[in-house]
């Protein structure tokens, strides 16, 4: 594949399309009631969900794009990632994540972050954790856990595509969770390093509610 020199304006014109995309037509950032669980007859209260569909554009452009790469290779501009968050009616959360044009037959660790996408990888923040670790960073197995925490682990096909489902007994906190943020390696769970999966490679922007 031939290689292209990023200048400015096209790092610009890249972040402007992911932003464009996050707002209008087919790659949208929505917050709505699902009324697609909702029927005359049960009159149970909607499913309340967010979506958010963009691409990854420059770490540069941060503020502006709605997601961000930090290492092209891994997560190249223009790979798709869509985020999906749906409210249970049983007091839980469920989150999905898609992701299309990764490099192929890699397993990323990803999971969701306190803080906005940044210019920088650590701008995210640390993991949103239900019970707070008093200890930061929080390495502890009895914190840093998918139970605890939103882990959303992928492996890619051939295609470079991939997709994971969280499932938690929980909800967000107002305005604790901003973002989901993907790594380098597959999720670690031992003592010491529980919760760890490398360098961030890349972030989306999610209003969780």
């Amino acid at each position: 594949m031939a290689r292209h020199k990023l200048t400015l304006r096209n790092k610009r014109l890249i972040a402007a399309g992911a932003a464009v995309a996050a707002v209008a037509g087919g790659l949208g950032v929505a917050a709505s009631a699902g009324a697609s669980e909702t029927t005359e007859s049960t009159k149970k209260k909607p499913v309340e969900k967010v979506v958010v569909k963009t691409v990854f554009a420059p770490a540069d452009t941060a503020g502006v794009a709605p997601a961000v790469t930090y290492n092209t290779a891994l997560v190249p501009l223009a790979a798709r990632v869509q985020v999906k968050e749906e409210l249970r009616r049983d007091g839980g959360t469920r989150i999905e994540l898609r992701l299309r044009d990764l490099a192929a037959n890699r397993t990323y660790g990803a999971h969701v972050h306190t803080k906005p996408c940044g210019k920088l990888p650590a701008d995210a923040g640390p993991h949103y954790q239900d019970e707070l670790d008093p200890k930061q960073p929080s390495v502890d197995p009895k914190y840093a856990n998918p139970e605890n925490e939103v882990w959303l682990d992928v492996k890619t096909n051939r295609d470079g595509s991939a997709r994971s489902i969280a499932v938690v007994d929980w909800r967000f906190r107002e305005g604790g969770a901003r973002s989901v943020v993907l790594h380098e390696a597959a999720t670690s769970t031992h003592e010491g390093h529980a919760g760890t999966a490398g360098a961030r490679l890349a972030c989306v922007n999610v209003p969780f509610k």
